[in-house]
């Protein structure tokens, strides 16, 4: 009789260990964000852009919890020469330089080497004293300026409100050597000349896109004494294994630069834009690495500095940022008397961190760009993207080389492919 009884109960705890386990894996499935279904969709929605002839190719690269859940490419990096799109292929990130560079800024922060609303000219001299323009006097072809109302701080150059963007009438657009962002400057030379050009507004009063970041670039070499690419390279990108993010391309790896392509809305047509054009940057080694721009790269090396800023500063047990450090760097650092912002609000609802974007509220419709308040992101100029999204532990890489900038909704779509069709706010 003992048998049976036995039995009985050895079968009962069986039962009841199997609907645990079975408990248990329904919550960590429910946990996942990015179900095969979304991966699905994900796929499925990159493919057709290819398919539809917009890109020549397009891949991304997605993390969950850490983990990497999701690679998919398709199309060529070179359609021409029949090569594929892959995790290997090197590209032009343009824009998405911006946030390397600001991380490498707060290491020096975090040395205690500045303040935020230290005045730019405590450490750079030369931008003391500028002028800012005020309009133009058409009749008497004079160009009106003002002295600044308050310096020029490092928060300025961090959120873009220095006052160094805009076009300004009557105020000439440099060329050559005159121009300070010039490939044949040095860093200190673009330094001088863009403090003898006035500003565009008063600092503080407007955020505008363009050259703080060069700025930065500059304030790193002035700051720590060493070069700006030694100083990056030594304490952001081989501290994370970055060794494919680089401003010139070595002779043996050129093989695997993507081609840029151009759309044209008009006539649906997607044309190869000449190589002398798209590789002259990274093919040759300039006087002038600018922070704004110039950086290439692969989307595993670009999804390490995402994991790193999605874990609070460390990755794999290497630490470049404090915690604090990146939480302050993922705020909102525009109060609301800012109201002029460029484009910015064309990203969605957004406030701006130090050198990329932060989402303070959801979409507002459909049109929108879709995502999850508390997110941070940046994208590039040949249509590039990167998203953090705290909420879900998830960081998004996406690599395409598309110009002009997303002329296709591009962005739009893949992000409704990750969080799904908008669904309004209740009332």
């Amino acid at each position: 009789m003992k048998r049976p009884i036995l039995l009985f109960f050895a079968i009962l705890l069986f039962n009841y260990a199997c609907k645990e386990s079975n408990t248990s894996n329904d919550k960590i499935e429910s946990d996942i964000f990015i179900t095969e279904k979304v991966k699905k969709r994900i796929d499925s929605t990159l493919k057709s852009f290819v398919d539809e002839g917009k890109v020549a190719g397009i891949s991304t690269l997605i993390y969950e919890k850490g983990k990497e859940v999701l690679y998919t490419q398709h199309g060529y990096a070179d359609r021409e020469d029949s090569l594929p799109m892959n995790r290997n292929t090197i590209v032009r990130i343009y824009s998405m330089t911006k946030p390397i560079v600001g991380t490498a800024l707060m290491t020096l922060y975090d040395k205690g080497a500045f303040k935020l609303d230290d005045p730019l000219e405590k450490y750079a001299p030369e931008f003391a004293n500028m002028q800012v323009y005020a309009g133009y006097d058409s009749i008497n072809k004079k160009v009106l300026l003002e002295p600044l109302k308050r310096p020029i701080t490092i928060r300025d150059l961090t959120r873009y409100t220095a006052g160094f963007e805009g076009p300004m009438p009557g105020v000439p657009r440099l060329r050559g050597k005159d121009n300070p962002t010039d490939k044949e400057n040095t860093l200190q030379e673009m330094a001088e000349k863009m403090s003898k050009q006035p500003l565009a507004f008063q600092p503080g009063t407007r955020w505008a896109y363009g050259v703080s970041v060069d700025v930065q670039a500059f304030l790193i070499e002035r700051i720590s004494g060493i070069p700006f690419e030694q100083y990056l390279r030594e304490n952001v990108l081989d501290p994370l294994g970055m060794d494919e993010t680089r401003y010139y391309i070595p002779e043996e790896d050129r093989d695997r630069f993507a081609a840029t392509y151009n759309y044209n809305r008009e006539t649906k047509e997607l044309t190869r834009a000449p190589d002398t054009l798209t590789q002259i940057l990274n093919y040759y080694k300039w006087p002038l690495n600018r922070g704004a721009l110039g950086l290439t790269s692969t989307l595993d090396d670009y999804q390490k500095f995402a994991q790193m800023l999605i874990n609070g500063g460390t990755l794999n047990g290497v630490t470049i940022l404090k915690p604090e450090t990146v939480k302050l760097m993922r705020t909102n650092q525009l109060d609301d008397s800012i109201t002029e912002r460029m484009w910015l609000p064309d990203r969605g609802q957004m406030g701006f961190g130090i050198n990329f974007g932060v989402r303070v509220a959801p979409p507002i419709d459909e049109n929108e760009n879709n995502g999850v308040v508390g997110e941070f992101f940046w994208d590039g100029a040949f249509s590039t993207l990167f998203i953090g999204d705290p909420v879900n532990d998830m960081t998004v890489v996406m690599f395409v080389q598309l110009s002009p900038y997303d002329q296709i909704k591009l962005h739009n779509t893949f992000r409704d492919a990750i969080y799904g069709n908008y669904v309004p706010e209740p009332k």
